[in-house]
């Protein structure tokens, strides 16, 4: 069993290493001898005092930096993280060896009132001015099916906000860059898409989408929110698990 490989975790807008909660454990007990890496985006995090690149590629050389590149990784990404993915399997792929893309989109596959959601406008319109506890609030209710009213989990996302704020610059930054991310070449490694059909944020047809086009693997939870690592850490987990013994004869 070839467990000891080096996972790398790729978190989304606005969010850092610590938001991938208990997802973390679960896939270390799937993987037992693993590596696993979980890099922060310049301007969130441990890195929330620089300014987040403009560019999906940008972010993933700022990662690349981060990251031991000798030995072939598997990346496991959620939605701009995932854009962030199909940059570094395409622009190098000697270096990923596969990759899971969870709720993830891209231009010109899917339509942007797909790619977020048309009936979110206003929620997400309203966040924009709302105070930093209270984005953290609306994230969660909009990321999270199974988690929106937990309130010891949003106190805990507060504080990580207050302690690892990230500026305005940083969060149209990354807006920006996820927005304007387009993807034409399929990558050549083998890639799981994994989506959460009830997803409120992300259409989950942008991930069929790319499915099928790309004809690669397919699994969806019926139930979970966008944040699926979240919601489902340890059916994600299982998943991701039995994907790898099928595809990669581990």
């Amino acid at each position: 069993m070839r467990d000891s490989e080096h996972f790398v975790l790729i978190r989304g807008l606005l969010r850092e290493a610590r938001h991938w909660g208990e997802f973390s454990g679960s896939l270390q007990q799937q993987f037992p001898c693993a590596m696993i890496s979980t890099p922060d985006i310049p301007g969130n995090g441990q890195l929330h005092q620089a300014i987040s690149p403009k560019t999906i590629a940008e972010m993933t050389e700022a990662l690349r930096e981060q990251i031991n590149t000798t030995q072939p990784l598997r990346l496991i990404a959620l939605s701009m993280g995932g854009m962030i993915a199909m940059d570094w399997m395409t622009r190098y792929p000697d270096e990923v060896e596969a990759a899971v893309l969870i709720n993830t989109s891209a231009r010109p596959l899917s339509p942007f009132y797909h790619r977020l959601r048309w009936m979110v406008y206003p929620q997400v319109i309203q966040m924009i001015f709302h105070a930093a506890a209270q984005k953290e609030a609306d994230i969660l209710s909009l990321t999270s099916n199974r988690h929106s009213h937990d309130r010891k989990l949003l106190e805990s996302w507060q504080q990580w906000q207050q302690q690892n704020p990230v500026s305005k610059a940083s969060a149209r930054n990354q807006f920006l860059a996820a927005a304007k991310f387009s993807i034409t070449n399929k990558p050549q490694q083998p890639i799981l898409i994994v989506t959460s059909m009830a997803d409120r944020l992300v259409d989950y047809r942008c991930s069929l989408k790319l499915a099928e086009t790309w004809q690669i693997g397919y699994m969806q939870h019926e139930t979970a929110g966008h944040d699926l690592p979240l919601d489902e850490p340890e059916w994600l987990a299982g998943a991701i698990k039995q994907w790898f013994e099928l595809q990669m004869d581990v």
